[in-house]
């Protein structure tokens, strides 16, 4: 199998599986547990946590795990409403962010929280003017992601929360897909990570807080994590989290290089009659959604067994429904059905990358030549 899937998740580093395993097998003690062992075990966290701190690179903050990205947006969301200010009733977000925001944002908005989704344009940006406009004193948050999920496009994240700030209001910032990939800009009062997109674990995720900007908690119960976020932390998976944060960081500048060479290699090889969903310039090149008039994505995927790619978030797959990212961007139901997304990364061979643009080119060409 050739993997081009890597917005859904990344293969573990050997480093972080080889990290991982004696915290799985020997030292496997209850972190929180005053015994020996679980003090081991609650050193070896902290020290991941401040791996993780420092690959997202902000200051005067600091990190809590969590079960996923997932849980980590759904608990600054909810909690900042929890401890919103008297008059601070507004979210706004983007109408091409992620299911966890804007269905946290559909649940807040049925507790009469507002929310105004902002449209983007056809190259998925946020006009920062439009923004500007939606901002008034009762808004209390804004949330929008680094590089979208589903089209790689990259929102100017320091100017977003520069306008938020001068409103009164905090940012969120679901930096799923950019983080350890790209640096992350000042700017942002929460960001939400996950290990398995950099090679990490799955089943561990982590929200980063600008001291002062702490939501309420979210999850109660043993009151760990400094009483933020209550369960029983798994050594390993946080130990996994911090390798894989460490060994991106040492390896951001030549992974950035090895994906923008791929991605060279794929437009290339793809040929004549696709087109790049999104903006050219203000995009993450390990990310290529593409289209092509005509084509029924649903059986590409059934025809080319031997790669594995995708038609939009993975999160989202099998709903039968067009991708809102590509609606969003002006894309009608023809078009998104279309639409094919290939992510490659740290362990794509230029070659196996080749070989598979040239399988999609030859699929897609024997579709338009299917009788009617």
């Amino acid at each position: 199998m050739i993997y081009l899937d890597y917005q859904a998740t990344t293969p573990v580093a050997p480093e972080v599986a080889e990290a991982m395993r004696p915290w799985a097998e020997e030292w496997f003690a209850n972190p929180h547990s005053p015994s020996r062992w679980g003090r081991e075990a609650d050193a070896a966290i902290d020290h991941a946590r401040r791996e993780v701190e420092e690959l997202i690179g902000l200051g005067g903050g600091s990190v809590a795990f969590t079960g996923s990205a997932t849980e980590a947006i759904n608990w600054a969301l909810k909690g900042s409403v929890e401890r919103a200010p008297p008059g601070r009733d507004r979210i706004i977000t983007l109408a091409t962010e992620h299911a966890a925001v804007l269905d946290s944002c559909e649940w807040l908005s049925e507790r009469g929280i507002e929310v105004v989704a902002l449209p983007v344009g056809g190259d998925g940006l946020l006009d920062l003017a439009t923004l500007e406009d939606a901002l008034d004193e009762r808004v209390l948050l804004v949330a929008a992601m680094q590089v979208n999920n589903e089209i790689g496009v990259i929102q100017r994240v320091d100017e977003i929360a520069a306008l938020a700030h001068a409103a009164g209001a905090i940012m969120l910032c679901d930096a799923v897909q950019g983080f350890g990939r790209i640096d992350l800009p000042e700017g942002p009062d929460m960001v939400a990570v996950s290990a398995h997109k950099i090679h990490g674990p799955k089943g561990i995720g982590a929200l980063w807080m600008r001291d002062g900007a702490e939501p309420a908690p979210f999850v109660h119960g043993g009151g760990q994590e400094r009483g933020m976020r209550s369960g029983t932390l798994s050594p390993a998976l946080c130990v996994g989290f911090g390798a894989a944060a460490s060994l991106a960081r040492e390896r951001m500048t030549r992974d950035f290089d090895h994906v923008q060479n791929l991605s060279h290699l794929a437009r290339t090889a793809l040929g004549r009659g696709w087109t790049i969903n999104g903006s050219l310039q203000w995009r993450y090149p390990g990310n290529l959604n593409i289209r092509r008039g005509g084509l029924d994505g649903a059986r590409m995927l059934a025809d080319l067994r031997a790669i594995a790619f995708s038609l939009g978030s993975a999160c989202a797959s099998g709903s039968g429904r067009p991708s809102h990212v590509l609606r969003a961007i002006g894309l009608d139901y023809r078009a998104a059905r279309s639409s094919l997304r290939l992510g490659f990364g740290r362990y794509t061979q230029s070659e196996d990358l080749v070989a598979a643009c040239r399988l999609i080119d030859q699929a897609a060409d024997a579709q338009e030549n299917l009788p009617e």
